[in-house]
Order: C-alpha cells, then structure tokens, then sequence
C-alpha cells in the first residue's frame, strides 16, 4: 500500500454571504409568500418572510357592511378553511349581539367545520409532499377531497368560498340524504388513511427530510404566539403539557358532547431521528387530527339525525292537533313550536336588525390554529361595526419561520415552510 501523500493540504471552500429570493411565486412559498434568504454557501444564516402581496384590506371592508354582507370575506381569508372561517366570525357577531344559535344548527355547524378540517389537512398534506418533492400524495389526498367538496357542493353549491354557515346558524338546512352520504365518505376513507402514511409518515426519503429538521420547542412556540398543530407538535404528554386544544379548553357549539382526543407527542410511531417539535410531528400530528375529526363527524351526523327526526315529529304533532284546538289555545301552541324551533329544531334563527354597541373577541380552532375575530359595535343603533379585525393564526406560525431555519440548508427551507402549512389569505387580510 503506498504511503499517503504528506503535501496534499486540505482548504475550507470559501464561500460569498448572498441574498436569495424565494418567491413570492415560487411553488415551495404556498402562495405570494417572498422568502428572502441570508446564505452562506449552503447553510442558510437568516429568513426574513416579506407579506402584503395579496393584501386586500377585508378588516377595513369589515367596517363599511353589514355581518352578513361580511360573511363572503371570510371565506376568502383562509380558503382551504372557509366553513371554519364563516364560523368564527359568526360566533363573534352573535356573542356582541346575545344571540342564542339553536340546538340542531350548533350540530350542522360542528358536522361541516370538521369536515372542512379534514379537506383542509387533505391539502396541507399533499402540498407538503409537492414541497418535498413527491407528486403521489398530492393526487392521493385531492381524489378524497374531491368528495367532500362534492358534499358542501350540494349544501351550499360552492367549492371553495362556501359562506354557508352564517350568522344565527347555517344558511340551509341539510338535504335529504347527506348524513347517509357523509357515512358513505367516511365508511371509503378510513382505509385510505394507511395510504397516506405509506406514503409519506413511514417514508425514508420523507423521514429524512423532516426528522430533526425545524425542530420549534414548546418555549419557542408560546413566545411567538404560536396555535393549531404548529403548537401541539411541540408539546410533551408525559411531561404534564396539556392538550392545547380550543375545542376542549374552551368548547363552542357544543363540541363538550363530543368524544375525540388531542393527539399530543410523543408517538410510538415517530421513526429514529425525529425530534418533538420537528417537521415530521407536526406533520403527522396533522395526519391525526384527520382521525380525531372523522370521529367527530360521526358522532355529529348522529346527532343530527336524531335532532332532524325528533323535530320532524314534534311538527307532526302540533299540525296534527291544531284542528281540535280554540284560537287562543291554537295562539298559544303555535308560539310553543316556535320556541321549540328558535332553540333546538331550526338550521338558523334571525339576527338581530342592529348590532349591540359594545366589543367582543371571539377565537375559534381553525385547522391552521386560533383564529380571532375582534368586533366593535356602534353606539348607535346600526348594522355596521365601527370596528373589526382578525386574529391570524398562520400570522403568528409564519412569524417563527425565521429562527427555525437559522443554521439550515437551503433545501431545508421548503420543509420547515411547509410543516408551518399557511395560507397567505390568512395573512394578508
């Protein structure tokens, strides 16, 4: 073996500090997103997120119509989200007004918003695929989609900006036969879910791009603001973290009746290399609150079916005896059914015709985190809020894009942006 050669010196490769943009077009940047890159050959030293490409001033719309004529901007903010948007805004409205939402459209309400949750992670994972480069997931998770879009399609007649669930309950009531059909979705997509993991969660080029990478810990997370799964991700069952879920610490629209659970790290599946708070956690923190939601839609669809039949009965009964009954005790029945529907058996009841004066800040857990609607009514007696603004959840992920790239490569950086999962809409309001 001949010896090894002494005057070979071995030199660090000098590199030049650049600028590099991502975006606000490029397909890893999950919309107008400009993503401005310190670099140092490969390593990446700083990330500065630039926003306001899709600014379209919706709080300051907010505060020149009426709630209802609002209802549409929601949808536009977060529109892989919309159901959920709609949601929350209209909790807010109806908390400044004291506004009672019946019992079966509080159902209708927690049935479409989880399946809007679903639809929602549907794309936030098969985009993150895209991102990392695999086009498979991404056909995977629009072919189920495409069926819930199906759904709302034939509650509302929209795809994308539904504005079906509104102020006082929900727009319409459900047609005839959707619980049947929301069993028939869900019955074909539980055994698609180990599809998903097959080809993403237990993936070796996939693990490898997320394992480790961007890993945000709990105390990063809480100083940023941080909500939704880009939090949970970060949390520690066993070390006492509560499962930080709005539906559970904070219910509204009766999400107290329903059994589902907080999926929290650590996770027996997590493969050699993941770190709690990584890319990969909260990706398949994602992937279970898919199931947690599926549960949820289940237990709604029952819910609403008892509900429907039981009001369907009640007005059988009250048509039924009407004829034997004197005027006044006919008076007196008929506003005993109107009761009966403003509370329990109605889609929706009539908003007041102007808005408390007064304000109140509503949050609501969207599929991206805690989405906060702030409204301010007018001394006067007027339908139009003096003031509203929103509360973004992807604002407050994004906003920690920075330090979780600091020290990573270049290539690194559409996996840490797209664990985040934003929608500029969101953002840029």
């Amino acid at each position: 073996m001949p010896p090894e050669d002494q005057t070979v010196v071995e030199f660090d490769v000098r590199t030049d500090e650049m600028l590099v943009n991502m975006g606000p077009q490029h397909p890893s940047t999950h919309g107008v997103l400009r993503l401005v890159l310190r670099t140092d050959g490969e390593v990446v030293t700083e990330v500065t997120p630039h926003l306001g490409y899709l600014h379209r001033c919706a709080e300051k719309v907010g505060e020149n119509v009426t709630p209802i004529q609002f209802i549409p901007y929601t949808d536009r903010m977060d529109y892989l989200a919309a159901m959920n948007m709609n949601l929350g805004f209209s909790l807010a409205v109806e908390k400044l007004c004291g506004l009672k939402v019946p019992e079966k459209a509080q159902v209708i309400r927690v049935l479409i918003g989880e399946l809007n949750r679903i639809a929602s992670h549907l794309v936030g994972m098969g985009a993150y695929g895209l991102d990392l480069g695999t086009f498979s997931p991404f056909l995977y998770a629009f072919r189920e989609r495409e069926h819930i879009l199906d759904l709302f399609e034939d509650v509302c007649g929209a795809r994308l900006t539904y504005s079906y669930l509104t102020i006082g309950g929900a727009h319409d009531d459900l047609p005839p036969d959707f619980t049947a059909r929301v069993r028939a979705f869900v019955s074909y997509f539980k055994p698609r879910i180990p599809e998903y993991h097959a080809l993403l969660t237990d993936n070796h080029i996939f693990v490898k791009r997320t394992a480790g990478i961007g890993v945000l810990t709990k105390e990063m997370a809480l100083d940023y603001g941080c909500t939704g799964p880009m939090l949970r991700a970060s949390l520690d069952r066993t070390k006492g973290d509560p499962g930080w879920d709005l539906r559970k610490t904070e219910p509204y629209s009766g999400y107290e009746r329903y059994t589902f659970d907080v999926p929290l790290p650590p996770f027996d599946r997590a493969p050699p290399g993941a770190v709690v708070g990584d890319c990969w956690h909260r990706f398949y923190v994602r992937m279970l609150e898919v199931v947690e939601a599926i549960k949820i839609v289940e237990q709604a669809a029952a819910r609403y079916d008892a509900l429907h039949t039981e009001g369907e009965k009640t007005k059988a009964e009250f048509a039924a005896r009407k004829p034997t009954l004197s005027a006044d005790d006919a008076k007196a029945d008929d506003a005993k059914l109107a009761e009966l529907m403003r509370t329990r058996y109605a889609h929706r009841v009539e908003p007041p015709r102007h808005l408390s004066p007064g304000e109140c800040y509503v949050e609501t857990e969207c599929p991206r985190g805690q989405m906060g609607f702030h409204i301010v009514g007018r001394p006067a007696k007027e339908n139009v809020p003096l003031r509203v603004r929103a509360r973004s959840s992807c604002f407050a992920n994004l906003s920690v894009a920075g330090e979780l790239c600091k020290g990573c490569l270049v290539a690194d950086v559409p996996a840490i942006v797209g664990s985040i999962d934003v929608v500029m809409g969101e953002i840029d309001r």
